[in-house]
């Protein structure tokens, strides 16, 4: 199995551990994701493009396969993506440059022809 599909295998079982066990905390942080990238003054694709960045920046390597998907299915191009990436290595400096590799192995995953 690819990392990639492990990141996402076990994204989903967690998820769907801490919905069975009924978790409080983790129902309110899925409300508030669901507020936080619903359209508003900025449309959803702008805010998982901003969440892309930050997950460069973070290092955190679900967040990054899971907002360039999201960016993706909200209708973002590839270049789009690859400039929030570029945004989130400039504001991290040289860890996210070395974040910025796993993104766009997510990237070209998510765009391939």
């Amino acid at each position: 199995m690819s990392e990639l599909a492990a990141i996402a295998k076990e994204r989903k079982r967690a998820h769907t551990r801490l919905k069975n066990l009924e978790s409080r905390v983790y129902a309110a942080f899925v409300e508030m994701e669901e507020a936080a990238f619903a359209d508003g003054a900025l449309p959803r694709m702008h805010k998982e493009l901003i969440a892309v960045g930050i997950s460069v920046c973070l290092d955190c390597k679900s967040c990054m396969q899971w907002h360039i998907e999201q960016a993706a299915q909200a209708g973002a191009e590839m270049r789009q993506v690859l400039e929030a990436i570029e945004v989130g290595m400039e504001m991290g400096g040289g860890c996210a440059t070395v974040s910025a590799r796993f993104a766009l192995e997510v990237l070209d995953d998510v765009f391939a022809a």
